[in-house]
């Protein structure tokens, strides 16, 4: 029973919760950038250069291969498909650039929050009343 009361309070623990909604945000982000590398940049610049898609570019590494996609090339055997690997570090730099941006911006909010002056502290009363009764007596 115990173990199940320990592992209650690893669950509750902010810290896990906060780590799962990471984890879902960050493969439903995932999605959207390799969308936006498969859909967006990878046909541009297969455009810019010459009109081919990087993800079909492959070297047969087994003798019988002779398939023109990269999918039927992986059927007759072992290929090297060094498109798809060019498509993925693509997608892993966009994502860095991404992530990049966003920690650029909250560490910008956060140094502008640490240089805004804060406000002087309200004197306690005792001080408060003291400095009232200076100051009536000065006039």
């Amino acid at each position: 029973m115990s173990m199940v009361n320990e592992f209650k309070e690893f669950i509750s623990k902010g810290n896990v919760m906060d780590l799962a909604v990471g984890v879902i945000i960050g493969g439903a982000f995932g999605g959207i950038v390799k969308s936006l590398t498969d859909d967006v940049i990878m046909p541009i610049v297969g455009a810019i250069f010459g009109g081919f898609d990087f993800t079909e570019y492959f070297l047969p590494l087994a003798s019988g291969v002779t398939a023109s996609t990269l999918e039927g090339a992986r059927e007759q055997g072992a290929v090297l498909a060094y498109g798809a690997f060019i498509t993925q570090v693509l997608n892993f730099l966009i994502l860095a650039w991404i992530i990049f941006l966003m920690v650029k911006g909250v560490n910008s909010l956060r140094r502008k929050q640490e240089e805004a002056p804060a406000a002087p502290p309200a004197p306690p009363a005792d001080v408060a009343l003291l400095t009232e009764i200076r100051d009536l007596l000065k006039k």
